[in-house]
């Protein structure tokens, strides 16, 4: 089963993002996405204003056409890819 951790957090020095949380043990393997929101300097305005997830996911054309694709094979139950939870470890858990 995967979860998630979402915090907003600001890099530091040299690059350097740290994540604290009492939910992943030491040695715990992660796979860490960053997402990264428009500078400030960028914005109309002089607050800067967090984009929404899918209001970024739905920005453009092509990500829009793919998105309502994606809906619709789930809403037909068609394309979709299927496997077990067993599958999934065996193809993507990266313990040693």
């Amino acid at each position: 089963m995967l979860n998630g951790i979402k915090q907003r957090v600001i890099v530091g020095k040299e690059g350097k993002i740290e994540i604290k949380t009492s939910e992943l043990a030491e040695g715990t393997v992660v796979e860490v996405i960053v997402l990264v929101e428009q500078d400030a300097v960028e914005s109309d305005t002089s607050q800067h204003i967090p984009q929404d997830a899918t209001e970024y996911l739905l920005s453009t054309q092509d990500n829009r056409r793919h998105l309502m694709s994606a809906i619709g094979n789930v809403e037909t139950n068609t394309n979709l890819v299927n496997f077990t939870p067993e599958e999934w470890n065996e193809e993507y858990n990266f313990r040693s």
